[in-house]
Order: C-alpha cells, then sequence, then structure tokens
C-alpha cells in the first residue's frame, strides 16, 4: 500500500481577509491547481441572481426552512447578512471529510468561530493581510468598481476585520500574490500529512511490521 494511499480524513481550509487584500484570487488558485479540494456552497435565503444556479452558486432555501434547519443544527455556521440568511450544510461537508477530500470556506471572523466549535479538529484556518494600509486603499480604488464613500466604508471595516488575526492558525502577508499561493498550498500540503487526519496509518504500518 504506497504511502501517497493512505487513507485519510479531510479538512477544512479555511481563508478570510479584509476586502481587496487578495482572497478570492487565492481562492481561485487553489481551486484550480488541488484535485481534492472542493468550494463550500452555503444555503440563503435571498433569491437566485440572473445566471446562478440551484447546487452550484448555492442553495436557495425558504426562511422557513432555513429556521428548521438551524433549530436542527443541520448548518456548521450560519449568519444574516442585510436581510438574508446564509449558512453552510453540515451533511455535504461532512460527506466531503469522510470522503478525505477537502472543502475551501471563504468566510470572515464570525463564521471561522462559528466552524471552529462545530468542528475544532478539521479546521484550518488561514488570515491574508495586505503588505500595508496604503496598498489595500489602492487595491480597492483600482477596481473602479465603488464609490470614494463605499471605499472609505471597506477601510474602516478592514480595520476590524484585521484585528482577529491572532485567532487564526497561519496568518500569510499577500506582497506578491504568487507566493501567497505557494504559501497556501505549503500548509494544506502539511496538514494532509498530520498524523491525526490520516485514519489508515496505523493498518500501513502494521502490514510493515508484520513482514519483519
Amino acid at each position: 500500500m504506497p504511502g501517497s494511499k493512505i487513507q485519510r480524513r479531510g479538512l477544512m481550509l479555511v481563508l478570510s481577509s479584509p476586502s481587496g487584500a487578495g482572497k478570492s484570487t487565492i481562492a481561485r488558485a487553489l481551486l484550480e491547481s488541488e484535485d481534492e479540494l472542493f468550494l463550500s456552497i452555503s444555503m440563503t435565503t435571498r433569491p437566485p441572481r440572473p445566471g446562478e444556479e440551484d447546487g452550484r452558486d448555492y442553495f436557495f432555501i425558504t426562511e422557513d426552512e432555513y429556521n428548521q434547519k438551524v433549530q436542527g443544527g443541520e448548518l456548521l455556521e450560519h449568519a444574516r447578512v442585510f436581510s438574508n440568511y446564509y449558512g453552510t450544510p453540515r451533511t455535504l461537508v461532512e460527506k466531503h471529510l469522510t470522503a478525505g477530500e477537502d472543502v475551501l470556506f471563504d468566510i470572515d471572523w464570525q463564521g471561522t468561530q462559528q466552524l471552529r466549535e462545530s468542528a475544532r479538529d478539521d479546521v484550518i484556518s488561514i488570515f491574508i493581510l495586505p503588505p500595508s494600509y496604503e496598498e489595500l486603499e489602492q487595491r480597492l480604488t483600482g477596481r473602479g468598481q465603488d464609490s470614494e464613500e463605499v471605499i472609505r466604508k471597506r477601510m474602516a471595516k478592514a480595520s476590524d476585520e484585521m484585528s482577529h488575526w491572532p485567532e487564526y492558525d497561519y496568518v500569510i502577508v499577500n506582497d506578491v500574490i504568487e507566493e501567497s499561493i505557494q504559501n497556501v498550498q505549503a500548509i494544506l500540503k502539511a496538514e494532509r500529512l498530520r498524523r491525526m487526519r490520516r485514519l489508515g496509518l496505523g493498518e500501513f504500518v502494521n502490514s510493515i511490521r508484520s513482514k519483519s
């Protein structure tokens, strides 16, 4: 039994950052390069936007259904965003983890705290920081998508979000995007090799020892 085939339990890889720090770019690169990594699909009570598909972008449910899932403990984390509700279905994530597949979460510090409370041993959290305040502001301005007022609000929110960096397992300063992607890939590779996640390790070692 080759070492690479040892049965393992998957993990939940959490990426958090203030808007403009590069989290989405890193997440896309990971999903393209990692065959055993899947993006977490959330449930939401908001209606689908043009082009969105149920089960691909979100699981679209009613508010009554959402409340039932919260009360039944069926969501790993959940939150209200403006007038809509969002949550991560526990069953689908557990299916991936049991199959030895990893799940990528693009969530904020509050969602990360809830995930830890629900499944601490399965969660690996990474916070992405910008190289400087000025660079973050320049990235937000460079998008050309938001007004000055919106950018000011995003910068104020970013300051609050960055105060939660000590709560994460790893912190990456995203100065050069290629290096940041490589650093996250290195973390993922190392965490996959943790003894506690390699469920078939005991059987593998015993199979070697039995031949001695």
